[in-house]
């Protein structure tokens, strides 16, 4: 039985795709009726809030109710477990409450500023927040996403083996942003240590030309495969000012399209299942994108409608 293929963007809430007033209707203007209309047009979104604040039971029960049997969620792992910086302003009370008195006044905290009784606090909401996704089957995978500073050390590697213990039973993938896992000496034992490890290895298309780039590899390491697309702008890609969408400031052709469909088909025809997810999140460049792929694809199939909530 072939793989089912899914095609969707990283982002339905961006400002810049709000603003562009190209994918909502006016009328639609509330939380709940712009996922609507959304899931009504694709078969799966990436939820990029849980990267800034780790995700809630709540949220988790209103996507469930907001969209069609068969859609799914990726949910991005929150940045401590990645071991990016967080905001204190962003985090629920609960857990800016358990932070050290230094620490709730710098404008980011790194993992290594809070204890593990904390760190432990963030696996068990990830944990309780999954549930409702994963029982209604709408949990397509957590994207573990590692700095480009997460390099290739035994510790490292430890850690990564480590992931499934801490998520029992969720799918789980890993995507890097250099750090030498995919160097060309390097690329075949990671492979093979996150296939070991039961977890999906992302393959990227991002900007080439950096000492650390990774390139557009693909690989099964797991029955879920995935693709993420970030645009090709090397100009904007380590931007450290401005808003996130700029980075990701890149519509693709329809040429550039044509050549990922080859190797989409090539892991559908290894995987289970293919998640295609467009992160070039600038205005509804990555909604265009992402219906232009379903097309060449052929996966581009009507939606069940959902009764839409307008304002």
């Amino acid at each position: 039985m072939p793989a089912r293929i899914l095609v969707g963007s990283c982002s339905w809430t961006d400002p810049t795709l709000v603003a562009s007033g190209r994918f909502y209707p006016p009328q639609v203007t509330s939380a709940e009726g712009r996922l609507r209309h959304y899931a009504e047009r694709f078969d799966i979104v990436e939820v990029d809030s849980t990267y800034y604040a780790p995700p809630s039971v709540r949220n988790s029960r209103l996507w469930v109710e907001r969209t069609p049997d068969d859609f799914v969620f990726n949910v991005k792992a929150f940045a401590w477990l990645t071991g990016h910086a967080a905001a204190p302003a962003r985090l629920p009370g609960l857990l800016r409450d358990r932070l050290p008195e230094h620490a709730r006044a710098k404008r980011n905290v790194y993992p290594r500023d809070v204890d593990g009784s904390v760190l432990e606090l963030v696996w068990r909401q990830h944990r309780e927040a999954l549930e409702p996704l994963a029982a209604a089957g709408k949990l397509g995978a957590v994207l573990f996403q590692f700095p480009r500073w997460f390099v290739r050390t035994e510790q490292n590697r430890a850690y990564l083996r480590t992931l499934p213990a801490h998520l029992p039973g969720r799918p789980l993938a890993v995507e890097f942003r250099g750090g030498g896992w995919m160097d060309a000496d390097a690329a075949a034992d990671t492979l093979a240590l996150l296939e070991g490890a039961g977890l999906t290895y992302v393959g990227v298309d991002e900007p080439q030309g950096f000492a650390d780039s990774v390139p557009p590899l693909t690989a099964v390491t797991a029955p879920l495969a995935m693709v993420r697309l970030h645009g090709r702008n090397a100009d904007t890609w380590r931007a450290r000012t401005g808003a996130a969408s700029d980075r990701f400031k890149y519509l693709y052709s329809d040429a550039e399209l044509e050549e990922w469909a080859p190797r989409v088909r090539e892991l559908a025809a290894q995987a289970e299942t293919v998640h295609v997810l467009f992160n070039n999140n600038y205005e509804d460049w990555g909604m265009r994108n992402a219906r232009r792929m379903a097309q060449i694809l052929g996966v581009d199939r009507p939606r069940p409608q959902t009764r839409l909530q307008l304002d």
